[in-house]
C-alpha cells in the first residue's frame, strides 16, 4: 500500500428543505430533501499508528473515540474489504460544530471512506453508498459531495446540478445541545410525517426546481425545514439566531436538519460578499459565525500530504 499519508476535507451540508414522511420498519424516517455541501469542513488525515498501535485511532479532540462515526467508517471499510494493513491513525481537525444538524459527524464518516478506499485501492463507489448507508443518514449522499436529492432514510440519491451562481451561506451556531433521536421523536408525536403522496410531490417540485442549476428553489414553500418548529419547541435559543440572520439581510433564514444550526443564505448579487460582512456585523457573537460558500466534489478529493 502506498499513498499515506493523506488528506481530504469533509464538508459540511446545508438542507435546502427537509420534509418528513412516516416511520419505516426498521425505525428510520422516509424523508425528502436537498442536501448541499459547504465549504465550512473538517480536515482528515490518515497515516500509519506509531509503532507498537494495538489497533486503528482516531484522534479527534473533543468527540468521545467511541461514539465518532470515522472510526466506525474505517472499521466498517476494513470489514468488508478484507483490508489488513497494520494500524492506521485518523487524525481530525474539527470545525464543524458537534450535534448541530450540519452533519458534521457523517462528513467525517464519509471522509474516512474516501481516505480508505484511496489508500487501499478497494472498494467501489457502490460498496462505499452502502457502507455509508449502515452509517447513517447523512452518511450517502456526502460520500461525493455536492448537491444531492436524498430520499428514503437518504440512502437513495439523485445528483442535481451544481448551482451554476455561488452565492453566501451565513452559519449562526447555538450555543445550546440538541439531540436528533428527541427532534424526531418529537415530530413522531405532533404526528408531523406526511403522507407517502404528498412527499412524492414534494420530491418532483424538488427536482424540477433545481435541475437547470438554480441557487435554490424559488418556490418559498420548497425551503421549509418540517423539523424545524420541533427543533424550536425543544430548544428556544434557535429563535434568536433566527432573528439574527433576518435583520443581517439573509433572503432566507431556516434551522439546517434538525439543529440547532441556523442558515442565513445571501441569494442576491455579491451574495458571498454580503454573507462576509453580515458575519463581521456579528462578530461579537458567541458561539461566532462563519461564512461559506457551496462546494462540489473536486472540493474534498483526496490528496497526498
Amino acid at each position: 500500500m502506498s499513498g499515506l499519508p493523506a488528506r481530504a476535507l469533509a464538508p459540511a451540508k446545508i438542507n435546502l428543505g427537509l420534509f418528513l414522511g412516516p416511520t419505516r420498519e426498521d425505525g428510520r424516517h422516509e424523508l425528502v430533501t436537498v442536501m448541499q455541501s459547504i465549504s465550512l469542513a473538517d480536515e482528515l488525515t490518515l497515516e500509519w499508528a506509531p509503532a507498537g498501535a494495538s489497533g486503528d485511532e482516531v484522534l479527534c479532540p473533543g468527540v468521545d473515540a467511541e461514539r465518532n462515526l470515522a472510526g466506525a467508517a474505517l472499521a466498517a471499510f476494513r470489514k468488508a474489504t478484507g483490508w489488513e494493513e497494520p494500524p492506521l491513525r485518523l487524525r481530525i481537525d474539527k470545525r464543524i460544530p458537534v450535534a448541530a444538524g450540519l452533519g458534521g459527524g457523517s462528513a467525517d464518516a464519509a471522509a474516512t471512506l474516501r481516505l480508505a478506499s484511496r489508500a487501499s485501492g478497494l472498494g467501489t463507489e457502490e460498496l462505499l453508498l452502502a457502507l455509508g448507508a449502515r452509517l447513517g443518514a447523512d452518511v450517502p449522499a456526502q460520500i461525493a459531495p455536492g448537491r444531492w436529492l436524498a430520499t428514503g432514510a437518504g440512502e437513495r440519491l439523485r445528483e442535481l446540478p451544481s448551482p451554476s451562481r455561488s452565492f453566501g451561506v451565513l452559519v449562526l451556531p447555538v450555543a445550546a445541545e440538541l439531540s436528533t433521536a428527541a427532534v424526531y421523536a418529537e415530530a413522531d408525536r405532533l404526528g408531523l410525517g406526511r403522507a407517502p403522496r404528498e412527499l412524492e410531490e414534494r420530491r418532483l417540485a424538488l427536482i424540477a426546481a433545481l435541475e437547470l442549476g438554480a441557487a435554490v428553489p424559488v418556490v418559498k414553500e420548497l425551503l421549509h425545514n418540517d423539523l424545524q418548529a420541533v427543533a424550536v419547541s425543544l430548544c428556544p435559543e434557535i429563535s434568536g439566531a433566527l432573528e439574527q440572520a433576518r435583520e443581517s439581510g439573509a433572503d432566507a433564514a431556516f434551522v439546517s436538519g434538525s439543529g440547532p444550526t441556523v442558515i442565513g443564505l445571501f441569494l442576491r448579487a455579491n451574495g458571498p460578499e454580503r454573507a462576509r460582512r453580515a458575519a463581521a456585523g456579528l462578530e461579537e457573537r458567541l458561539p461566532a459565525p462563519v461564512c461559506a460558500t457551496p462546494v462540489d466534489g473536486v472540493f474534498a478529493r483526496v490528496s497526498a500530504v
